[in-house]
């Protein structure tokens, strides 16, 4: 189905090494403000996080339109003009229905579906077991007691075969991510950001390996709360200063209310800051407070919008109280209808 890691990613990985390509190479940054233009130049995204639908689809939950009409999550999203779907996927997960799956090949099959659907799709590596978060971020359980060396290795032939399934079932990302909410570094405590040098090299080979597959498509960092902009800047200075390359800035906001005006003028800082635009990936709300969700998130894409940000996704929003214990979602469970919070997209 796909190259085997043992042969086809380490050449290209040495290949990349002897060119001066690869993450070991320095400070030549591959593809920065390539895609910038480009992406700017784009229609504004409105997206999606639907990781759970599967898992959530086979404990038999179901969702209506706002018409009542029982029908496909995609289907009802893209009337909200949503046009794009994000896929997170993790290296070895369990068979936890809120906290596991999302294996490279589920995620592929989600990809497809997407495709299907007439939807873009962002892949999203969380270089974990389970959920890397702002507060998170530890290896899969068999990188945890590897070397530098030998976990820079591991990176180039993870990304390299999960980009390979992703394209033997005929999708082309229209974004890679690499890294989720990563403000501390990935795959503690190698890739802490107290390790810059080697942060950047785990998260330059994810790029590599991304371009390698898919020379066309732009790649994300993820950073989490924008509101905290020393914090923000902290990660993306070390990145940069140690030859880190990236497309585009990912940020994720759960900002409500009044406190969407401070984040929404960081953001325009970070972009014009670093010369990449900016993406909302995560947005989200208390699923008990619909109109306030509407309300920011209306903020938050005519405000990204505004200054020339590339888009929001918003974040699990068929994700029922009931499956996943977070008060967070766009549909009423007892109805089984999209609240008044997506109608911020429209």
């Amino acid at each position: 189905m796909t190259t085997s890691p043992s042969t086809g990613p380490v050449g290209i990985r040495r290949r990349a090494l002897l060119t001066g390509t690869a993450a070991g190479a320095g400070a030549l940054v591959l593809g920065v403000g390539a895609f910038a233009p480009a992406a700017q130049a784009a229609t504004f995204v409105k997206g999606a996080d639907v990781s759970w639908l599967p898992q959530m689809e086979a404990k038999g939950y179901y969702w209506n339109n706002s018409s009542g009409v029982k029908q496909d999550v995609f289907t009802i999203l893209k009337g909200y003009g949503i046009t794009a779907i994000s896929l997170r996927t993790w290296v070895n997960p369990s068979s936890d229905p809120a906290n596991g799956h999302c294996s490279i090949e589920e995620t592929a099959a989600m990809a497809v579906r997407a495709k299907n659907a007439g939807m873009q799709v962002l892949i999203g590596f969380h270089f974990g077991d389970t959920w890397n978060s702002v507060g998170v971020q530890n290896p899969p359980a068999a990188w945890a007691s590897m070397t530098y060396s030998q976990m820079l290795q591991a990176m180039y032939d993870y990304v390299y075969h999960s980009c390979n399934v992703i394209k033997y079932y005929g999708v082309t990302p229209a974004w890679v991510k690499i890294g989720n909410e990563s403000n501390s570094g990935i795959c503690h405590p190698v890739g802490s950001i107290s390790k810059p040098a080697q942060m950047t090299g785990l998260l330059n080979a994810a790029y590599d390996m991304s371009k390698q597959v898919f020379p066309s498509t732009p790649v994300l960092v993820h950073l989490a709360q924008p509101q905290n902009l020393a914090g923000v800047q902290n990660f993306l200075n070390a990145y940069q200063n140690n030859g880190g390359k990236w497309d585009i800035t990912g940020l994720s906001s759960y900002a409500q209310g009044s406190n969407v005006t401070g984040v929404l003028a960081n953001m325009k800082t970070i972009q014009s800051s670093y010369g990449r635009p900016v993406l909302q990936v995560e947005y989200g709300g208390p699923v008990g407070k619909p109109t306030q969700v509407r309300d920011s998130l209306t903020a938050f894409v005519g405000g990204i919008k505004g200054f020339g940000g590339l888009g929001t996704f918003y974040w699990e929003p068929e994700g029922y109280p009931s499956f996943n214990n977070y008060n967070s979602s766009a549909w009423d469970e007892s109805s089984h209808r999209p609240t008044a919070a997506l109608d911020g997209f429209l």
